[in-house]
């Protein structure tokens, strides 16, 4: 009996070892494709809507979804390299996204 039942703790731990091994093995090779992921994107601030940037939102804020202003010219999202200046923009001075923080105009 007690053979049997240190063979079935064994194989549990031996399960659970897999399963955690596995679950690293995943993840660690998902990096890749994340980095490479932002490597075709750039910071875009003021095209955002309000609660949906990616980051960055200012003093008071935490980060991500947390602009409280649709186009806030302190927030930014990630958008596709060279669209950013393209993207429209009701707060900016150009009227158009920008890769740097700016005052945003009054809409």
């Amino acid at each position: 009996m007690k053979l049997q039942r240190r063979f079935t703790m064994t194989k549990q731990t031996t399960a659970a070892a897999l399963a955690l091994a596995l679950g690293a093995a995943l993840t660690v090779a998902a990096m890749p494709t994340a980095a490479a992921d932002m490597a075709d994107k750039e910071k875009c601030y003021g095209v955002a809507l309000k609660g949906k940037n990616d980051c960055a939102a200012g003093a008071g804020t935490t980060c991500a979804g947390t602009s409280k202003i649709d186009h806030q010219g302190n927030a930014w999202s990630l958008v596709p390299a060279g669209t950013c200046e393209k993207t429209v923009s009701k707060t900016s001075p150009t009227g158009y996204g920008q890769l740097k923080e700016f005052k945003g105009k009054k809409i």
